[in-house]
């Protein structure tokens, strides 16, 4: 009979089996990655390892996606990478810290609420460029040290190790869910490894691992305004970055596991970590997608999964670096490229001829952005606003006017569709002001006044017929569009005629 234990969470019951063996296939997974997102930064392998740990434990203790794993990233890394090189750690440690606050001010300005404003063609091209990024990233494990293709026997035994990592994590779940299926593959493969005396590249041929206890340190940089300057940049990158990548991967998260999980308490949390892991000689980090979905996959779906992982990452490095420093790098690569087949929405090229062209642009131009940049939250915002672009026009070129005269001689306008400043070209063109009888009646009950330059064009056309002698009324303005008019009138002269309360008439012609 299954075991639960409630931990942290109330609402969510906890598999301690499936959470601990899904925590330590997590820890092994995130070891290369941490060494070699540290590597990228300029900076030691433990400071990789160290930010790993810091901020897998405080977002999973604290943070408002159980579940969700999050370490040392990429975009993190690429981020700091010039910093890094011209100031050195110390100022790395300062700019995490900094960056940490930012999130967390966001948190509690409950800014994560915003993160909704993605829309979906976004994310496809977001996950489809990680899931070609975390790909194109295990290739460089086919490669020798001068960056050469391995050839002859050590790239047929390596492939072969990474086909069969790959071909257990596939089939075992087809027989049994017992134990998870990426751990399974990384412990058989290891122990062909040692056991046949295979060689072939190990956790250790990258970096040592070996180390102690994160170390307090408050970071040595002046506190001058000139540094602040200098940090404040790179801190809002990082921020921005991270905040972008964990509540997108909370959403995902989300989706795959029928649950929802609380944003503004992630960014809390992911602050919070950062702040922590800049005092404590680490790198910074954020939610992390390829092993979330690792974690997820295996069934994990509350805190103690990742609570397991870090700890364990910190239990390799104090005591178990000479056992990890042996596990193949095959069964890890297995494991990633699993991981981007995984996490490549297939569903979103069997919708190209159904989607609109317009979300397939965003979608691909994202993804574009996402693998060639490396820059995801730039990814993010181009596809927000081309997104964005595209409503706009699709609702400008909707806006309509139905146009009659009625028994006393007066020609009514009925708008449909939003008034706003992508429309109001169109909007202009549907009168005709020298034909026009003397009273016209421009109707918005299908309509709504959205900004100012629909105010502006209100204050316009009524000008116009008023140059001619002629009478306009405005009818069934709503309440928020006739709370926009009346605050208008402070700033600009809004010329609506014949209504001594607000300038609109709302219910039509008074007889």
């Amino acid at each position: 009979m299954k075991k639960y234990f409630n931990l942290f969470d109330l609402s969510q019951k906890v598999n301690y089996k499936t959470e601990v063996l899904s925590g330590l296939t997590v820890a092994l997974a995130l070891v290369p990655e941490a060494v070699a997102f540290a590597l990228i930064a300029g900076l030691s392998p433990l400071t990789g390892l160290y930010a790993a740990f810091m901020m897998g434990l405080v977002t999973s203790i604290l943070g408002g996606r159980p579940g969700m794993i999050s370490g040392a990233t990429g975009a993190v890394a690429i981020v700091l990478v010039t910093l890094a090189k011209s100031h050195g750690p110390e100022y790395i440690f300062a700019t995490v810290i900094f960056a940490g606050l930012i999130q967390m001010a966001a948190g509690f300005l409950k800014l994560g609420k915003f993160i909704r404003l993605v829309p979906h063609p976004v994310i496809f091209g977001f996950v489809n460029g990680l899931a070609i990024i975390i790909f194109v990233s295990q290739l460089d494990q086919f490669k020798s040290a001068d960056g050469t293709w391995l050839r002859g026997e050590t790239l047929y035994i390596l492939l072969g190790l990474v086909l069969l990592t790959m071909l257990i994590i596939w089939g075992l779940p087809k027989f049994t869910k017992a134990i998870p299926a990426s751990l399974t593959a990384i412990l058989v493969v290891f122990g062909l490894v040692i056991f046949l005396g295979i060689d072939t590249k190990t956790v250790g041929d990258i970096a040592s691992i070996q180390g102690g206890f994160p170390p307090f340190n408050i970071p040595s940089v002046p506190f001058t305004w000139e540094n602040i300057m200098l940090i404040l940049p790179y801190a809002s990158i990082v921020a921005g970055v991270g905040l972008i990548e964990s509540l997108l991967t909370l959403n995902i998260i989300d989706e795959i596991t029928e649950t929802r999980g609380r944003s503004n308490k992630e960014a809390i949390a992911q602050g919070t970590a950062n702040v922590l892991s800049g005092f404590f000689s680490g790198m910074g980090g954020c939610a992390m997608i390829g092993q979330s979905l690792i974690n997820v996959s295996n069934g994990a779906r509350a805190r103690l999964s990742g609570i397991v992982a870090s700890v364990m990452l910190l239990v390799f490095v104090m005591y178990g670096s000479a056992l990890i420093e042996q596990v193949p790098m095959a069964a890890l690569t297995g494991l990633m490229i699993m991981v981007a087949i995984g996490t490549f929405e297939w569903a979103s090229l069997r919708t190209f001829r159904r989607m609109p062209k317009s979300d397939i642009f965003v979608m691909v131009m994202v993804t574009l952005v996402t693998v060639f940049l490396h820059n995801l939250a730039l990814a993010v915002i181009i596809g927000v606003i081309i997104a964005a672009l595209v409503f706009a026009w699709d609702n400008a070129i909707r806006i309509r006017a139905r146009k009659r005269t009625d028994a006393d001689g007066v020609k009514h306008y009925e708008i449909y569709g939003p008034l706003f400043f992508g429309s109001v070209a169109a909007f202009n063109e549907k009168f005709d002001v020298l034909s026009d009888p003397e009273k016209v009646i421009i109707d918005f009950q299908e309509s709504r006044v959205v900004d100012m330059s629909a105010i502006e064009a209100l204050n316009k056309i009524t000008e116009r017929y008023d140059k001619v002698g002629k009478t306009v009324l405005l009818k069934h303005l709503s309440p928020d569009c006739r709370k926009l008019l009346k605050n208008a009138e402070k700033i600009i002269d809004v010329n609506v005629l014949e209504d001594p309360t607000y300038k609109v008439l709302a219910d039509g012609l008074s007889k």
